[in-house]
Parts: structure tokens; C-alpha cells; sequence
């Protein structure tokens, strides 16, 4: 136990040491602080999902962005066609040539055979340039009547008989026109309208 006489130590405030500097370390925990949200927003844009394309990596439920959709394919549609396409080639069937009877065929060409007689008469009893109408008239007949598809059985006969016909009426023309003796050149094609005739049973 202490003496109350003895002196006591007498007690002054000394000033603190100053405390060290600790901006340094706040400094390098904000930078690190900074650098690791920097690095967290990196893998987060990289590693979230974006509209544009579906998720890599598994997912716990099925989603519309990362399930593909189908595209559903246009079905073409069948236009009708009135007629045939410019690629396709039209089909023309002939009709079958019918051979024609004798009986059909004489009731076509009697009628001009008939004028072919009367209109020889007429030239043998005309003048000069006055007959040459007629003999033009009866040389467009003969045109005609060599035209006509005659029957299997006469065809080769009627050509040229009708032939025949065509060439004396232009030697009967021309005996027109040159004037000369006409008479023989009117029964030279009188001779060939009357075969003809007989051919066909008139």
C-alpha cells in the first residue's frame, strides 16, 4: 500500500502518433471492386440470352427464343388452264379422208360438166374476141373440177382426163386469139368434156 505522502506522478496529455495513411488501400479496394463488376457484366452479356438466336446450354423449361419455330413452306396452288401451255404441243388429228362414192361424186361435177357443153356451143357459134369471156369461164371450171377429190376407183382417170379438158381449152384459146380456125379446137375439147362425162356415168 502506497504512501499518501508520497508524490504522485503527475499525468500529462501527450499528442497521438499520427495515424498511417490508409487512402492507398481504399484506393486498391475500390479499383478491385470496379474491376470485378466489370468482369460480371462481361460474362453477363455474353453468357445471357438475346433476341436474336436461342441460348447455348441446357435450360430448365422450353422457351419460344430457344426453340426454333418452323417455317411453314407455301403449298403451290393448281391453276386451272384453259388450253394448252406454250411448252405443250397441241395434238391436231386429222379427220379420216372419206373416200367418196361414184354416185356422191358424179352429183358434184354434173353441173359443170353441163355448162362445159353448153358453153362450147356458145364459142362455136361465136365470133372473134366475143368468145374468149366464155372460154376464160369454162377454163376456171376445169380449175375447179381437177380440184375435186374424185373416188379411189377413177382417181388416176379423172386426173387426167381433167387435165386433158384444161390443155384443149387452151389451145382453144389461143386459136381465139390468134384468129385461125377455131371449129377444130372446139371439138377437140367437146371430145375431152364428153370423157369426163362418161367417167363418172353421165
Amino acid at each position: 500500500m502506497t504512501d499518501p505522502q508520497e508524490p504522485q506522478p503527475e499525468l500529462r496529455w501527450a499528442p497521438l502518433p499520427p495515424t498511417p495513411e490508409r487512402k492507398g488501400r481504399v484506393w486498391l479496394i475500390v479499383g478491385l471492386s470496379v474491376l470485378a463488376l466489370a468482369i460480371i457484366g462481361a460474362l453477363l452479356f455474353f453468357l445471357l440470352p438475346r433476341g436474336d438466336g436461342p441460348t447455348p446450354g441446357p435450360s430448365a423449361s422450353p422457351s419460344p427464343s430457344s426453340t426454333p419455330t418452323p417455317t411453314a413452306t407455301p403449298t403451290p396452288t393448281a391453276t386451272p388452264t384453259a388450253g394448252p401451255q406454250p411448252s405443250q404441243t397441241p395434238i391436231v388429228t386429222q379427220p379420216p379422208v372419206v373416200d367418196p362414192t361414184v354416185e356422191a361424186f358424179r352429183g358434184q361435177v354434173s353441173g359443170p360438166l353441163a355448162d362445159a357443153l353448153r358453153g362450147l356451143d356458145i364459142v362455136a357459134g361465136a365470133s372473134g374476141q366475143d368468145a374468149l369471156p366464155v372460154v376464160d369461164t369454162l377454163q376456171e371450171d376445169a380449175r375447179r373440177l381437177s380440184d375435186l377429190p374424185a373416188p379411189s376407183s377413177i382417181a388416176d382417170s379423172w386426173r387426167d382426163g381433167t387435165a386433158s379438158y384444161t390443155q384443149r381449152l387452151s389451145e382453144l384459146r389461143t386459136a381465139i386469139t390468134d384468129g385461125g380456125n377455131t371449129a377444130g379446137a372446139v371439138d377437140a375439147a367437146r371430145t375431152a368434156a364428153q370423157s369426163l362425162r362418161s367417167l363418172v356415168g353421165l
